[in-house]
């Protein structure tokens, strides 16, 4: 299974590259550009063919491993290959 993980820093967290890409895209004229964030996608391929246990791996691997909970909010999906 292929889980997909989707990272990106919460509202109110200073995001300096977002920035500097909002700042970009205005001065090419996109002058109704209000906000960017950027984050991390990240692929994760495990051998299980139990959904639920994918899941519950895909949370424990954003917990310990992959995401910033102070600083980063992040969604997964699991997807069947």
């Amino acid at each position: 299974m292929l889980i997909k993980f989707f990272i990106k820093p919460r509202k109110g967290v200073l995001d300096p590259q977002g920035r500097a890409v909002s700042e970009n895209l205005r001065s090419l004229g996109f002058n109704n550009v209000k906000d960017v964030k950027v984050g991390k996608y990240i692929e994760v391929y495990v051998e299980e063919n139990d959904r639920e246990k994918a899941v519950e791996q895909a949370k424990e691997m954003a917990k310990k491993a992959l995401v910033n909970d102070l600083i980063e909010d992040y969604q997964f999906e699991v997807v069947e290959d």
